[in-house]
This record gives structure tokens, sequence and C-alpha cells, in this order.
């Protein structure tokens, strides 16, 4: 798999300036693409500067739209990417065949990758590790409302399925979730636990 990925790699094109300036090695970090705002476009970037990523298939259901020759059905998937060591994202992806939905889906959530800040920031914690978040934090999409706690250590990720897996593959293990609305829309669900934990770095400390 790693040398699959080192020669699509080799073999990548760039389409995008951040893509050029990745590909010649002028950027070599990450953290330099979200300090300096700019949006990621091609998932290709995050390969090269995030190796390793894994991913969780959350969500397979199959959907219709409705074309002049009459409906036309596909499978949708919902896919969350992550290296267990502080970065998240979330995508979708549309196809005829399970295969190509989820492939596109891996793709759409490496450009939507973003840092998570993690920590320490329960009151009946304080050994400064990050396994946790530093403070509360909220995300909400579609109906669905959660709440990220932060919680001591031995607690473990106390929400549900879902939320367990992203939660996971941003590097956390100790958690209390609340949640509200509809949390059974997984789409929705799965998109405001990665908007709070998104919010994680919307406060500067």
């Amino acid at each position: 798999m790693a040398s699959e990925e080192a020669s699509q790699l080799e073999e990548w094109q760039p389409r995008t300036q951040l893509g050029k300036l990745v590909k010649e090695g002028k950027v070599r970090s990450i953290d330099d693409i979200f300090s300096m705002n700019t949006p990621i476009k091609e998932p290709e970037i995050v390969d090269a500067l995030l190796p390793g990523l894994k991913y969780e298939v959350l969500d397979i259901k199959v959907v219709q739209r409705q074309t002049d020759a009459g409906e036309v059905s596909q499978f949708q998937a919902v896919v969350a990417v992550g290296n267990e060591n502080g970065y998240i994202g979330i995508g979708i992806g549309k196809a005829r065949q399970v295969s190509q939905a989820i492939d596109k889906a891996v793709r759409n959530a490496k450009i939507k990758i973003t840092p998570v800040r993690r920590g320490c920031g329960s009151w009946h914690c304080s050994c400064d590790e990050p396994h946790s978040i530093p403070f509360q934090v909220k995300g909400k999409s579609g109906s669905v409302e959660v709440s990220l706690i932060p919680a001591p250590k031995g607690v473990g990720l106390v929400a549900g399925d879902t939320a367990k897996k992203i939660l996971s593959l941003a590097g956390i293990r100790d958690i209390w979730l609340d949640a509200r609305g509809r949390t059974r829309t997984t789409i929705n669900f799965a998109k405001a636990v990665w908007n709070a934990l998104r919010d994680t770095y919307g406060f500067r400390i």
C-alpha cells in the first residue's frame, strides 16, 4: 500500500500553485499550509505531507437522482480519514460502485483535513498530556448539535460508534459527548463532530 502511494506521488502532476510547491519540496509541513490559511485542492498534497493516513467508512447507502432517462441509483459513502495524531477529515463520495464511492469519499476527506488541538482540559485530571481536548467545544450540522467535553484519563470515548471512529482517528482517547437532534442521520452527526473538532483551533490560547 505504501509503495503504491509512493508511485502515485511520483506520477503526480500538480495543478495548483500549492501543489507545485509541495512537489518541489518548498513546502514540507502541512502546518505551514494551515498557518498560511491556504485551501487544499489536491489530495496528493495531503498524501505527501501526511503519509500513512487511515480511514474508516462511517456509512454507505443507496441514493437516487432524477435524469432525463429516469431514476439513477448510486452508492453514497461517508468516510473519515486521520493519522491518529491530531488531524481529521470527513468526506462524501457517490458512484455506481461501492469501491468507487469510497475512493471518492477518501479523496474528498483528504482535501478537507483539519488540525485538532488536543490537551487535558478536565478539572479532574492535570496530567498535561494530549489525551483529550483543552476545553469544551460545540459543533452543528443540520438538526444535529454536539458538545465535546474534556474527560480525565481512563474515561475513554463516551460517545456513539460513529463519533468514536472520528475521535479515534483524530488521536483523542478520553472525552464526553453530548448530542441533540436527529443523530441517526450519519452525515449530519459526523459533520457536527468534525465541526466541533475544528473549533478547537477557533480560540487563541
